[in-house]
This record gives C-alpha cells, sequence and structure tokens, in this order.
C-alpha cells in the first residue's frame, strides 16, 4: 500500500515555508505566487483517504464547494491524477471581509499505482464535495517461461 503515494519532502518543506510566510504576511510580490512554473507545488491540496479491500483501491477526496466539471481525473503511465480549481466567491464592493480562512487555487494529487491496479477498469464518483474513486485490482502477470534452445 505504500507504494500508492508519492512523497517530496522538499516540495513539503517549500509548502510549509510558503505557509509560514503568508501568515506573517511576509509573502513577496503582489499576492500572486512569483517563480510559479512545472515544477512548483499547487495552491492547496485536497485531504484523501486512501483505502484497500482485497478487491479494489478506494480513493476518496475532499473537495468542498466544487462540482464535477471542476475535477478532472487522469491516468498516465502508471500514475493517476487528480486536478482542479476552487474559484473565489465573487467580492463584492459593498462587504467588508474580516477573515478569509478557505483556500482557493488549483490543486493536482498525484498517486503512483501499484502494478496489480487494472487503469482500464478505475471509476470515478463525485457526490456532495466528496470524490470517490475505486481502482480494481488485477491478477498479477505470471512470468513467462522461454525455453533456450542450446546449440
Amino acid at each position: 500500500m505504500s507504494n500508492i503515494t508519492r512523497w517530496n519532502p522538499v516540495s513539503e518543506f517549500d509548502d510549509l515555508m510558503n505557509r509560514y510566510n503568508r501568515l506573517l504576511g511576509l509573502s513577496r510580490g503582489n499576492g500572486e505566487r512569483e517563480g510559479k512554473d512545472l515544477f512548483s507545488r499547487s495552491d492547496w491540496a485536497p485531504a484523501v483517504d486512501i483505502k484497500e479491500s482485497p478487491e479494489a483501491f478506494t480513493i476518496e477526496a475532499e473537495l468542498p464547494g466544487m462540482n464535477k466539471e471542476d475535477v478532472k481525473v487522469t491516468v498516465h503511465d502508471g500514475v493517476l491524477s487528480i486536478q482542479g480549481e476552487r474559484k473565489h466567491e465573487e467580492e463584492t464592493k459593498d462587504k467588508k471581509h474580516h477573515r478569509i480562512e478557505r483556500v482557493y487555487g488549483s490543486f493536482l494529487r498525484r498517486f503512483t499505482l501499484p502494478e496489480n491496479v487494472d487503469e482500464g477498469s478505475i471509476k470515478a464518483n463525485f457526490k456532495d464535495g466528496m470524490l470517490s474513486l475505486t481502482l480494481q485490482k488485477s491478477e498479477p502477470a505470471e512470468p513467462k517461461a522461454i525455453e533456450v534452445e542450446v546449440q
């Protein structure tokens, strides 16, 4: 089960420092992230639960306030990606915000799939802000014995 998640300690530390700097008001630039490139972390990451049964893996992601149209699930080269964007509510000039704690913006979560997952049978269900993915297990491929003729 441990091979279904990918952990990057450098990315975790970078995220922790960004949160700390935002908390202290030390973020750089005009509120937007500078130097955002291919390797930067997402603005936020939804919490997930990963469960395993004898037949399948189940991944449940909390996506409150989002619609299924805001989420995209893909599988490529044994990596499952969940990405999307939680959009900020329209601000009106007659309201004064005293505190904004909810996080908005894009996210990307990736999970390396074990070899015994049938990529073609992944099913997704989205209800009440909860994305549930079912990844059916497949039978492990039996190694093929090849006879070698000696001449």
